[in-house]
């Protein structure tokens, strides 16, 4: 198996400043929404012990942000699911990396890597409207699977088992 050219590391407060100006970017805020309502739920989440937080690198750039939770603990109608589930959400921060496959790959790599170490089965929940990360997720492996009613509206529940 071929290394993947991603490397996932732990968010620190030292990434805070970065964080926020990607939040602010079109291209992120128009599915992420406030930066700064965003920003505080973001790093607010650092302490939290059901969601780990990691920055995407290729080629030594950090350029991207995925984050991956306890199911149960965000357990935001998604129904029921195999104990060990988990749930992640993920946006590309740097413009220039956006449209150029990073997203399907990372993706990947990721759950990849999660499912090989006993996580049973991940899931997803992008905006149905956004066309763009369902392709990406659907390239990473995951099946759609139904319209869930979440806290931040209609979401497109997406599962990928191991």
């Amino acid at each position: 198996m071929t290394p993947s050219p991603y490397v996932f590391r732990p968010m620190t407060t030292a990434d805070l400043p970065m964080i926020k100006r990607w939040l602010a970017l079109p291209h992120v805020r128009e599915w992420w929404g406030e930066p700064a309502q965003q920003f505080a739920l973001v790093s607010g989440d650092l302490d939290e012990t059901a969601m780990d937080q990691f920055l995407v690198a290729a080629g030594g750039s950090d350029f991207g942000y995925i984050q991956c939770y306890d199911l149960t603990a965000w357990n935001s109608g998604f129904g029921e699911h195999p104990k060990g589930t988990r749930g992640i959400d993920q946006f590309i921060g740097e413009p220039d990396m956006v449209g150029r496959g990073h997203g399907a790959a990372f993706i990947r790599a990721f759950v990849d890597e999660k499912l090989a170490t006993g996580v049973p089965r991940m899931v997803t929940d992008p905006d149905p409207k956004n066309a763009r990360a369902i392709r990406a997720y659907e390239k990473a492996g995951f099946a759609r699977d139904r319209l869930v009613d979440t806290p931040d509206g209609i979401a497109l529940l997406m599962v990928r088992d191991a």
